[in-house]
């Protein structure tokens, strides 16, 4: 019989390549989409390639191996050829079939020919394009994809040091606070207001809790749309693609995501020399727990946030205690407590710290603990904080 792979794709029924691809993988569903390959020229291969539609119980493991089956005239010279399938790809399934490879060919020998790199590159190209495909016909199926394999093509974007970012960038989907959907960048970037300066994005833990974010307001309120980003590679893969046909990240957090006039400069610094003395009791009272206590740039309507200096930003220290806990101490965020100066409670912080220093400091963790709460951050005291806010209840 002549392989499936051999035959002509106008010739094989989509019930043939399902068959071929849950008896020969041990899958139960069906793939989400086949990519049937006849390639003539300098290099001549036929290629049979599935993309599953979840992801196996151990790929994200070191146990997983990727890989092709690979073919020399129909005969099966090596069973998982990872050199045919990027990293970025490694859930990609199926054979490649090419009379160009001998019959005795060694793995060593292998690796180092000119047409096992030429096939390799070819189906990079040939897996994107059916990706993007998918993304642009029938979004629900890539967002089954982006499911199960979303984390690998952000896992992409991030490794050797970014190298694949051009190629992998139009794959990623955030979730977008405009729509209420998923999103690609280029759909961003296309709603974008004339002017806009950057693409916005908040980091936490959830949708829900990002929607109700203190310093997302003001940037909301100017018609922005913001991307959430939910996952802990999501900071990374940002970072790494530093803009968007010229338009730049910003995080909602920064102080400067917004323009700032002369004044609005000069009315805020006067305000933090006025309250000078309160900045500074707050920073003796929290101690080692903030790196600065400032008043807020970022906050419109909210009274407290936590910010970070440095390059290290709270959803990089949370993935670093996930990752490495014995290191983490190592790289901690440099935490910066934002007050707004317009809001009650810091209108009663300040009374309180001219007539009343103990329950000032009450006040003073309070609103960190507040601010750790808003950030997603646990609490180091859980029953301390419960039994500080019972105490302020009188």
């Amino acid at each position: 019989m002549v392989p499936l792979w051999q035959r002509p794709k106008s010739e094989v029924k989509a019930e043939e390549y399902n068959q071929f691809y849950k008896e020969k993988y041990g899958d139960w569903e069906d793939p989400l989409s086949v990519i049937h390959v006849s390639a003539e020229g300098t290099v001549e291969y036929k290629a049979m390639l599935y993309i599953p539609s979840h992801a196996p119980y151990d790929f994200y493991t070191r146990e997983y191996e990727k890989g092709l089956q690979l073919y020399s005239s129909g005969v099966l010279i090596m069973d998982k050829c990872a050199d045919l399938l990027p990293e970025h790809f490694r859930f990609v399934k199926g054979v490649v079939d090419s009379q160009d490879f001998s019959l005795n060919i060694s793995r060593e020998m292998l690796q180092h020919t000119r047409q096992l790199k030429v096939i390799a590159n070819n189906l990079e190209k040939k897996i994107k394009a059916e990706l993007l495909r998918l993304q642009k016909e029938d979004r629900e199926k890539y967002e089954t994809f982006w499911k199960a394999f979303g984390p690998q093509i952000k896992m992409g974007v991030v490794a050797d040091y970014g190298v694949h970012k051009d190629l992998l960038s139009d794959l990623l989907l955030f979730w977008s606070s405009r729509e209420g959907k998923l999103t690609t960048l280029a759909e961003y970037k296309e709603r974008m207001p004339e002017d806009q300066q950057y693409v916005y994005f908040a980091c936490g833990e959830d949708t829900a809790k990002l929607d109700k974010l203190p310093q997302a307001e003001r940037i909301r309120d100017k018609g922005y749309e913001i991307l959430y980003l939910t996952a802990e590679a999501d900071q990374f893969v940002i970072n790494v693609l530093g803009a968007v046909d010229g338009k730049a990240f910003k995080s909602v957090d920064d102080d400067d995501a917004l323009p700032e006039t002369d004044e609005e400069k000069a009315a805020l610094e006067q305000k933090a020399e006025e309250n000078k003395p309160v900045l500074d009791f707050l920073k003796e009272t929290l101690g080692g727990d903030i790196h600065e206590a400032r008043l807020s740039k970022i906050l419109k309507s909210g009274a407290v946030c936590l910010t970070t200096d440095g390059p290290i930003t709270l959803e990089m220290e949370k993935y670093f205690q996930r990752m490495d806990p014995d290191n983490a101490d190592n790289m901690k965020a440099q935490r910066v407590l934002e007050l707004n100066p317009d809001s009650d409670a810091f209108a009663a912080l300040k009374r309180a710290v001219a007539e009343d220093k103990d329950l000032a400091a009450k006040y003073a963790q309070l609103l960190y603990a507040q601010a750790q709460l808003i950030a997603g951050l646990p609490l180091a005291d859980p029953a301390g904080y419960t039994e500080l806010v019972c105490s302020l209840m009188k």
